[in-house]
């Protein structure tokens, strides 16, 4: 298939990988792309590591499985650079972001040789920050935004902010909150 966009997702349970991919997912479906967002279950417990995956196409998805030969990689929990092989198949036209307060430089050594762009946005920083506890998804979100180009910025704020009202209809007061760590990470992401 051409123009297909494959992303995926390196996280822990509990970090929100899964949640950050489907609500991806519904972004890009709402500029009328066709989209796949879906987890890669296995023992599931908090803080495992989990896979979560997204293909975003302006045809028809008829691929069912998992993404092997991805364009980008996110890697929501650092310290799975040292137990996973984040960039197995990484395209090296594509990249790599990662939740980290380093620099693309320090952190290109863990990766396996990888040749490709190396970003990093501290979503840490960013969600206690904004959100005042750690929810590493949110500025994740806005980060693969900058860096793959998958949609125009105001129309990706337009429509977090619609998932988030509907998300949160009944904890309006972590809407704005949750705004402000997407719009921070558009700006601070590295790389």
């Amino acid at each position: 298939m051409n123009n297909v966009v494959e992303i995926r997702w390196h996280g822990r349970g509990g970090q929100g990988a899964k949640t950050a991919s489907l609500l991806l997912a519904e972004a890009a479906f709402d500029t009328g792309k066709y989209i796949q967002g879906f987890p890669e279950y296995g023992p599931e417990r908090m803080g495992a590591p989990i896979t979560a995956y997204n293909r975003i196409s302006d045809e028809r998805v008829t691929i069912h499985s998992n993404i092997y030969d991805p364009d980008y990689v996110i890697v929501v929990d650092e310290t799975l650079l040292d137990v996973v092989d984040v960039t197995a198949g990484l395209k090296k036209e594509g990249a790599i972001l990662i939740n980290s307060e380093k620099t693309p430089e320090e952190l290109a050594p863990k990766l396996k040789g990888y040749e490709g762009r190396v970003c990093t946005i501290d979503a840490r920083k960013i969600s206690m920050e904004t959100l005042g506890k750690y929810f590493p998804n949110t500025p994740m979100l806005g980060a693969i935004i900058k860096i793959a180009k998958i949609m125009d910025e105001d129309t990706f704020i337009s429509s977090m902010e619609k998932s988030f009202k509907h998300k949160f209809a009944s904890k309006p007061q972590v809407i704005e909150p949750n705004m402000a760590a997407v719009k921070r990470a558009l700006e601070e992401v590295r790389g």
